[in-house]
């Protein structure tokens, strides 16, 4: 969740105006957040904390807080049409502490971990289309992936844009189980033991971002995101969803 988050807070410093153009080199972006995540585990708190955000990007490479692209070459379509494809890693936050809420007491810990993949965006007139695929390269989970979303963004005026977007992300037996099961070694009253399995969730989001100036910006982006039906099940949550909210100011030198 982590990583989603600032995906958005990415979004939000790429889509500020460069006069330079592409291609024209380096660019360098500082700000700072405050986020807050709501994760679907029974009795578990809301999670604030404040966060650095750095962005560097050139032709070859983007960087945004715990998230990395190398950029592949680009593949045109036409005048307004384009393919981009990126080899992608990032860290996710996602998992537990047995100590998180009285539900996970005496559970393993479920750790976040180093994801890697590919990453592809259609990027035309009417909306950018975007598929990943991801596996954890760190091993915790060892799961895998694939999201598919879209999303369009309107200016109004010269200082506000607004991002409203929709994915679908597909996770494989290992994920769902890792960070929904209850092992036989985990079972209590109360918590019987469960076995994840394959499924798909869904999350809707809003990007907004209003532009002082060249430099200066502040952004917000929420979303929702509904569990698939095997973490639903699991004996862990109480919810069918989670959400998070993402504040911002950033800086663009």
């Amino acid at each position: 969740m982590l990583a989603a988050a600032l995906a958005g807070g990415a979004c939000a410093f790429a889509q500020q105006p460069d006069g330079d153009g592409p291609g024209s080199g380096s660019s360098w972006s500082l700000g700072l957040g405050v986020m807050s995540v709501q994760k679907p585990y029974a009795g578990i708190d809301r999670e604030s904390k404040v966060l650095p955000l750095l962005r560097f990007e050139n032709e070859y490479l983007e960087i945004f807080g715990p998230q990395i692209g190398v950029k592949l070459p680009s593949l045109a379509l036409g005048e307004s049409q384009r393919l981009e494809f990126s080899l992608v890693g990032k860290y996710d936050g996602s998992g537990y502490k047995a100590d998180d809420a009285l539900i996970l007491s005496g559970m393993s810990r479920r750790k976040g971990g180093f994801w890697a993949g590919a990453k592809v965006e259609w990027k035309n007139d009417v909306a950018d289309l975007s598929a990943e695929w991801l596996a954890d390269a760190s091993g915790h989970s060892k799961g895998q992936q694939f999201s598919l979303g879209l999303e369009r963004t309107w200016h109004f005026g010269r200082h506000l844009m607004l991002t409203p977007r929709v994915a679908a992300t597909w996770q494989d037996r290992k994920y769902v189980d890792y960070y929904f099961g209850v092992r036989d070694s985990e079972v209590a009253p109360g918590r019987p033991a469960y076995a994840g399995k394959s499924g798909t969730g869904a999350e809707v989001g809003l990007r907004a971002v209003y532009l002082f100036d060249r430099q200066h910006s502040v952004f917000v982006d929420a979303a929702v995101s509904s569990l698939p039906k095997a973490a639903k099940d699991s004996p862990l949550v109480d919810r069918s969803n989670d959400n998070r909210v993402l504040l911002g100011y950033t800086y663009r030198f």
